[in-house]
C-alpha cells in the first residue's frame, strides 16, 4: 500500500509540475467540489482523500497534455503514492486519453464535475458578480446548450459523468453550483 499524501504535500506535488494560474486554480476547485460530495454522499471519513484526489486530477496536464492521466500515473507512482489515488486521478480521463474506468462513486463524480466546474466558472464569470453565489441551474443550462461557450468543456462527458452516477444532469449541475458555493478557489 502506498502513500496518500497530506493537503500540503500533494499541494507540492502539484506545484512541481504546474505553475499556470488557470490551472492551479481549476486543481482547487475540483478539490473543494469533491470536498463538497464526499460529504454530502456520506463519505464523511474519506472527505480528505477526495480533495486530494481533485485537487491531483491533473498533474500532468501542464506539462504532458498529449499524455494527460497517463504521465501523471507515473509520476505518482515514481513518488511512492497509494495505487487507489493513482486509480481515481486517472479515472477522470476513461475513454478520453486511458482506459482506466471509474469504478467507484468518487471517481465517477471526479469524471462528472472536472468538465462541469470550468463549464459553472465560466458562467458565473458572465454575471456582473463574477461569482457562482447568484448563479442559477437555468443559466447554466442556457449556456451548456450553447456549444460555442466555453467550448473546450464536453458536454459529452459531462452528460456522460451525469449518466454513470445514474443522476440527471440538472441534478448534477445544481449539486456542482452548490459545492461550488461553498469556498474560493
Amino acid at each position: 500500500m502506498g502513500k496518500i499524501p497530506t493537503r500540503e504535500e500533494a499541494w507540492e506535488l502539484l506545484t512541481r509540475y504546474n505553475q499556470d494560474e488557470f490551472h492551479l486554480k481549476h486543481a482547487q476547485t475540483v478539490e473543494g467540489v469533491m470536498r463538497y460530495f464526499a460529504q454530502k454522499l456520506g463519505y464523511e471519513d474519506e472527505v480528505d482523500f477526495w480533495g486530494i484526489v481533485g485537487l491531483l486530477h491533473d498533474l500532468d496536464f501542464e506539462q504532458y497534455p498529449e499524455e494527460h492521466c497517463i504521465k501523471s500515473q507515473e509520476i505518482m507512482r515514481a513518488e511512492g503514492l497509494d495505487e487507489a489515488l493513482v486509480h481515481a486521478t486517472a479515472s477522470h480521463g476513461y475513454g478520453l486519453t486511458v482506459d482506466v474506468k471509474p469504478e467507484q462513486e468518487m471517481e465517477k463524480v471526479l469524471f462528472a464535475v472536472d468538465e462541469l466546474t470550468g463549464l459553472i466558472g465560466a458562467a458565473a464569470l458572465m454575471r456582473p458578480s463574477r461569482s457562482v453565489q447568484d448563479l442559477e441551474l437555468k443559466s447554466v443550462k442556457k449556456k451548456f446548450k450553447t456549444k460555442s461557450f466555453a467550448a473546450g468543456c464536453s458536454r459529452e462527458v459531462i452528460e456522460q459523468g451525469a449518466e454513470m452516477l445514474g443522476w440527471s444532469l440538472d441534478d448534477l449541475i445544481t449539486d456542482t453550483i452548490l459545492a461550488m458555493r461553498t469556498f474560493e478557489a
